[in-house]
């Protein structure tokens, strides 16, 4: 059934905030929780905190403060919502075993939105970072095996495989590379135009969790992964976050930002599977339809616009859902692990000279590929174990990664 958040009643503006009891609900259970529970809350923390991190931009860059008296009210909910689903992760789930939930989201968010969109060129960058987060995935798994003796393969519900894809090596590109052209979303599809914005901020949690966390690990070799695969972190963020519409103003952004919630609060509530969890998703939709309308108030009052200006097709028809994309995720493996951004634009990297952008910032950032972190973990899983961590169905797609005894660090370079 669809529904259109635009013709839902709000309820009463005294649910917009909750007491401390309200605020604190039990987190899940790490042994019994499914997997992709996790991932949606990792993901509506991220969405939360782009929405926060928006609206106080828009504060610092407005000089009406009746319209940052209306954002403050609504930003206070948000962050309320930020602070519920931070604490819904237990206590006794390490830093590690979380990361491995932040990637799995990564790879099986970003495939479910690479088969939804319309849009070619976002397709091809949500396909081309897909590669990137899998590789992180593999390297996070082996340094769980290798500190914990845990097997990641239980923590992602053997949903999502555990390989090499594109070396993390290969990722660090002339940042100059990873800005794309902006979308146009008056013209753009609907799905094209919201997965932009969905995983920008799905990422930059990524990006601000490895942040904040780097310093913690326990250990020199797992603090260096989290530097190195963090740095990857801001490129995907500058190249997702690069293909936002520029040609819109903060009140339409703050319309849009609460109807992606809505959206995403609505998904999660019609695709959960833990009962618990499903009323805080209901209770979050709830408070975004009142902070939705707030939006649309400002947006017709400041603006003189109505939402059906920006908002050309309000309905939500399939909400976005989480599930296992191993066939999907081998296929762009299979052919396109050689790509790198190239400007606006992606290239083989077998098509590009010594003199190149990305081969020049390769000499300088790889300049010993020994002691870069991420072939390090391998290495130090190999000289352990024998042989790497997999969780594999079958053999890798591409035979220049299916030896189990070897990093190797000369694909996509």
């Amino acid at each position: 059934m669809s529904f259109n958040p635009f013709n839902e009643k709000p309820v009463k503006t005294d649910k917009l905030y909750v007491d401390w009891k309200g605020l604190y609900v039990k987190p899940y259970d790490k042994h019994t929780v499914d997997p992709y529970t996790k991932c949606r809350i990792i993901l509506m923390n991220g969405t939360e905190f782009e929405a926060v991190w928006h609206s106080h931009q828009f504060h610092r860059h407005e000089n009406d403060n009746e319209i940052r008296r209306e954002l403050a009210l609504v930003r206070y909910g948000e962050q309320q919502q930020q602070k519920r689903l931070a604490c819904l992760k237990p206590l006794d789930e390490t830093i590690l075993e979380t990361t491995i939930s932040y990637e799995q989201l990564a790879v099986d968010l970003t495939a479910e939105l690479a088969q939804r969109v319309k849009d070619n060129y976002v397709k091809q960058a949500l396909d081309f970072a897909l590669l990137e987060d899998f590789d992180h995935l593999y390297r996070y798994a082996d340094l769980l095996e290798a500190d914990t003796g845990t097997h990641a393969e239980k923590l992602v519900g053997c949903y999502t495989e555990i390989m090499p894809a594109r070396p993390t090596v290969a990722h660090h590109r002339n940042p100059v590379d990873n800005v794309k052209y902006h979308i146009n979303n008056a013209s753009i599809d609907w799905e094209s135009k919201m997965a932009a914005s969905i995983i920008t901020a799905a990422e930059q949690q990524t990006m601000n969790y490895y942040m904040n966390v780097c310093a913690f690990y326990p250990n020199d070799l797992g603090r260096k992964l989290y530097q190195e695969i963090g740095l990857v972190e801001e490129e995907h963020v500058t190249q997702y976050g690069s293909l936002i519409d520029v040609n819109v103003g903060f009140l339409e952004c703050n319309l849009m930002h609460e109807y992606i919630e809505c959206f995403l609060y609505w998904s999660c509530l019609e695709t959960e599977t833990d009962n618990a969890i499903k009323k805080v998703w209901a209770t979050h939709l709830d408070q975004e339809l009142i902070h939705l309308a707030k939006a649309e108030q400002l947006l017709n009052k400041y603006a003189n616009k109505q939402w059906q200006e920006v908002i050309m097709n309000p309905e939500f028809e399939k909400p976005l859902s989480l599930h296992q994309n191993k066939d999907y995720v081998r296929k762009i493996l299979k052919t396109t692990v050689d790509l790198t951004g190239n400007r606006e634009d992606y290239a083989r990297v077998t098509d590009l000279g010594d003199n190149s952008s990305f081969q020049k910032f390769q000499r300088l950032i790889n300049k010993d590929i020994e002691s870069a972190p991420s072939h390090l973990v391998i290495e130090n899983e190999i000289m352990l174990k024998g042989s790497d961590y997999r969780y594999e169905d079958s053999g890798n797609p591409l035979k220049e990664l299916r030896d189990a005894t070897r990093d190797n660090v000369l694909v996509g370079r």
